[in-house]
Formats: C-alpha cells, structure tokens, sequence
C-alpha cells in the first residue's frame, strides 16, 4: 500500500505484462489494487475529517505523518520478518491488521466518537499493517516470476498503484460528498478484506535454506551491516529520505490548499488528487523513454524541478484548473523520483537480503515524510501555508543539487542470486551450529611482480566477504617469508560462517578464482579453520582444523 512503490517504468509492452501470465501474481496484484483503490479513498475521507473537526494545521499534515511512521518503526524489523519467515503469512498478518483497524475506525465514526488523536491512532493501526505487508509483497515478487520478469513485474507495482492513484481520490470525494465520512470508511474495509482472500487462496513455492532460521537480532544486524556497506544502496536512501522530506508538503498541505486558498470541500479536493494521479501515470509511461536517453541522476534532478514547480504553484495560485495543472506536472516528478529508486535498490540487493533493504529503504524514505510532514505542517501553522510551501520548493532543489555529493547508480541488471552451493569441509572436533567464534584464514604465496595486482583484488576481496557476514578482516603480510600473506576474518559461530559460504554469488566466485591464480605454489591457498576459546577454558583439542578447498 506503499506510495514508494518503484518501478523500472519501462513502457507497457507484452515483455511489460508478463508477470501477469503468472496466475498467482496476478490475482494478489488486482487484489492490491482494490485495496489501494480504498486506501486513497481512506485518506481523502481521513484528511477532509482532520480539516473539519480541527483547526490546526499542524494535525492535518500529521495524517501523512501518522500513516508513514509505522513504516519507519517497523520496516526494518519487518523486512527481517520477511526474510526468515514466510512471506505469505507476514503478507496475510498485515493484510488483517488494517482490516481490523479500519472496521475500528468505521466504527468509532458511526458512533461519533472521533477526536484528532483517535484519528492520528488508528491511522498508526492502519500504517503498521502496512509497514507488515509491504517488504513481503516486494521481496515475494521474485519468488512468484521468472528471474527475467522481477523489473516487469517491479513495474506493474508502481504502474497499478499510480493508475488508481488517478480515481481513487476522486471516487473518495465523490463518496464523502454524496453518501457520508462513514460510507467511504466502510467502503475501505470492504477493500482491505479483497486481498486477504487473495492471498489465503494462493501458495507459490519459495526455495528454502539448508541452514536454520536467522535470529532477529543477527537478520537485522545483517540487513544494516549490508546496506551499510554497499554505496549504491546507501545512496538511493539518502537522496528518497531527502526527497520524501522536501516533496510530502505537495500531499501534506494539500487539504488546506483546498480549504484556504481555493474555497473548495472534499470533491475539489479528490479532483486535484486525480490530477496528481493522472500526471504520475504519464510520468510512469514517459519512464522508458526518458531512461534510454537520461541518466537516472538526471531524470532524479528533473523529478525534483517538476515537484519544486508544483509546490511553488499551489503556494502562488487561487485556480482549481491552475493547482489541478501543477498537481499533474507534480505526480509525474513523484512517480519518475520513486520509481528510480526503488529499482535501484531492488536491483542491488541479493535474494537473501532482499526484505531487509527494501524495509530499510521503506524505513529512512517514510521517516523523511513522517519528518517532512511535521516540519511543513509546524510552518504553515506559525507562519503561513503559502511560505510553507515555497520553501518546501527551494528545499526540492537542494535534493536535486545533492546529486553532485551522492549521485544514484546506473545499474541495469539484479544483483545475482547466491549460489548456496557449498560442502562443509570435515573437521576434527565435535562443532554444533552456535559453536564460535570461527576463525578463518587463508594462506597465499605471492610472488613480487603479483602484489600489486593481489592488492587491488583482496580490497574488493575484503568489501564482498564483509557484506555476507565476515568480520574483522585482515591481511598479513610475513616479515620474515614476505612472499606469505595471510587473509584472517571471524564469523560469530559455525552456522555464520556456513550462511557467509551460501551467500557468495558466481561473480564473488570468480574473484576467488583470480586471486588463486596470482597464488605462486603447486597446491591451492591453505584454508584453516579455527574456534575461540578463552585462555582459561583452552582445551588441548581445540586446535586449528585445516583443509583444502574443493576445486
């Protein structure tokens, strides 16, 4: 239900509609766009309710603010979630949460027990399940296509939620108008209740690990040590935290734009979340095209000059037609900013890791709205909605001006998937799967004319053992044989360093091989095993295990 959603936006050829040949895919994709379909009436029908029955500002932008800081909260425990259980049912576990809150809401309206705080709550209710559902839903998209589908299918997403984006707000205007706050409410239940169905219906098959469940604590440290270490990923973070921050003052401020500046009630209000919507779909079909000839840096530069524009248009107008224009020209730079990156960091996360990066990403993105949300809200209450968003717009151009610090990466094609081909080689001592810590190390012999060479490689070398769970790395070099080199790291126990071996992809591989090839004696490098043990517990068995790797 996330607006984050990415896409590779690519046009919709046959290729584009592929993912739905996949029976499974397509029946919890159409169900998602009936939900989304509630979900946009759900917040016309919530913001008109806050602009209604309160006079702060401020408590109309929390709305925004309330249903994206469970994102921020939980993501990353979520995405974990999503990674070491079954998605399914982390799917169905969010899917049911905002079914209840959202029959809690309806229920409390009809009774007429609503405040700002009660809505702002089951806001949070509703957002929770959400910030479940949304990390699985991602991550399970290559679990249900074929490997060549995954951006067709990312696509398909951001393309599903962005054309109900362009009825959705309307249609809630239209059903707070005409038949009440408390129809569009249970008209939303309804909704959420489509894909649980859809998902209790269909299974799809998910290739399960040889090695136990990761512990919540070590997936999540595995999931931050990751995306810490992989440049590409931590830019595409930064630059969505910032660009949520600057461009939620468009959405945000939007039901007092209606209020004060244009004199218009919930109907106007759904007409100018169509347009946004309207533009957003042109922005996504135009994605293919301008992805051929731009960079995505620039494209994310573009995005932020056309959501600069529409800020500064809804600030400076009085016109529905004008603020609708703005609004279209505003969806189509929001949809082109997400969707690039989303896919970067779909597209630079390995399979095992995947739930846990998208959570990230979801985490830092929605807590620059949930921050964005709160500053322009705060600023148009203290001094005024028109400087609000006129600064909101000038922030937009510092987001674009960031590029030049942490530009987005070009990457075209997914992050391999892991090999998870891996024999443990035999050792001497009894070792249960917690047994640790595991000291490895590798001897090379190097000869002069190759340290340059071993140098360069054993720094990436370091980078990709790191990632999948290597820690304190070194390298040594021998006074005394200086042709010796030792390569040391540490898992913290049996299973770490099994998982760390079944994380490895074909490429991380091949840089193996080539750093073999510089080794100079007739055998491969000598791999040794080591465990641990406190020098008062140190056992005369505990002794180095070594083997030779299979080639």
């Amino acid at each position: 239900m996330n607006g984050l959603a990415g896409s590779d936006a690519d046009s919709l050829s046959p290729g584009a509609l592929a993912p739905l040949k996949n029976s499974t895919f397509r029946s919890i994709w159409l169900a998602s766009q009936v939900s989304s379909l509630g979900w946009l009436m759900q917040t016309v029908a919530i913001s008109w309710l806050m602009a209604t029955i309160s006079t702060s500002e401020l408590m109309v932008a929390l709305v925004q603010a309330s249903s994206n800081l469970p994102v921020f909260l939980l993501a990353i425990f979520a995405g974990a979630l999503a990674d070491n259980f079954s998605r399914r049912r982390v799917m169905f576990a969010g899917r049911a949460l905002m079914a209840v809150a959202s029959a809690m809401l309806t229920a409390f309206v009809a009774l007429g027990f609503v405040d700002p705080w009660t809505i702002l709550g089951f806001c949070f209710l509703i957002g929770c399940g959400a910030a479940l559902n949304d990390p699985a839903w991602q991550a399970s998209v290559s679990d249900m296509v074929d490997r060549r589908d995954v951006p067709a299918a990312v696509t398909l997403l951001s393309v599903g939620y962005n054309t109900v984006r362009t009825v959705g707000p309307a249609l809630g205007g239209i059903v707070v108008a005409s038949f009440g706050l408390v129809t569009a409410f249970a008209a939303t239940t309804l909704s959420y209740l489509v894909p649980l169905v859809a998902i209790w219906r269909c299974k799809w098959k998910v290739r399960s690990s040889p090695l136990p469940r990761e512990r919540m604590k070590t997936a999540i440290h595995d999931g931050l040590r990751f995306t810490a270490m992989s440049s590409e990923i931590k830019a595409a973070i930064g630059r969505g935290a910032l660009f949520g921050l600057a461009s939620i003052a468009i959405l945000a401020l939007l039901p007092l734009v209606v209020r004060d500046h244009l004199g218009g009630g919930p109907i106007a209000y759904g007409t100018l979340m169509a347009g946004f919507g309207t533009g957003a779909i042109f922005g996504g079909a135009a994605n293919g095209t301008l992805r051929r000839v731009l960079s995505q840096e620039r494209m994310m530069t573009l995005s932020c000059v056309a959501c600069a524009a529409c800020s500064l248009s809804l600030a400076l107008t009085s016109s529905l037609a004008v603020a609708a224009i703005g609004l279209a020209v505003g969806g189509a730079g929001w949809v082109t900013a997400w969707s690039g990156i989303g896919v970067g960091v779909q597209l630079a996360s390995p399979r095992w890791v995947v739930g846990r990066t998208i959570s990230i990403y979801y985490a830092l993105a929605d807590g620059g709205i949930v921050v964005g949300s709160w500053l322009w809200g705060t600023l148009a209450q203290n001094h005024s909605l028109t400087l609000a968003l006129a600064s909101s717009a000038g922030a937009l151009l510092l987001v674009a001006a960031a590029g030049l610090l942490f530009p987005l990466g070009e990457r075209r094609e997914s992050e391999p998937d892991p090999l998870e081909e891996f024999d443990a080689p035999a050792v001497a001592l009894e070792v249960k799967p917690r047994s640790g810590p595991i000291v490895v190390k590798v001897e090379y012999l190097i000869p002069e004319k190759n340290i340059e060479e071993f140098l360069t490689l054993m720094r990436e070398r370091r980078h990709v053992v790191s990632r999948v769970g290597a820690r304190h790395w070194t390298l040594q070099r021998n006074l005394q044989r200086p042709t010796y080199w030792t390569e040391t790291f540490r898992t913290p126990t049996w299973t770490d360093y099994l998982r760390l071996n079944h994380r490895l992809t074909e490429s991380d591989k091949d840089l193996e091989v080539r750093i073999f090839h510089l080794h100079a004696a007739d055998l491969p490098p000598q791999v040794s095993l080591s465990i641990e043990r406190p020098t008062g517990l140190a056992r005369k068995t505990d002794q180095p295990i070594r083997y030779l790797p299979r080639h």
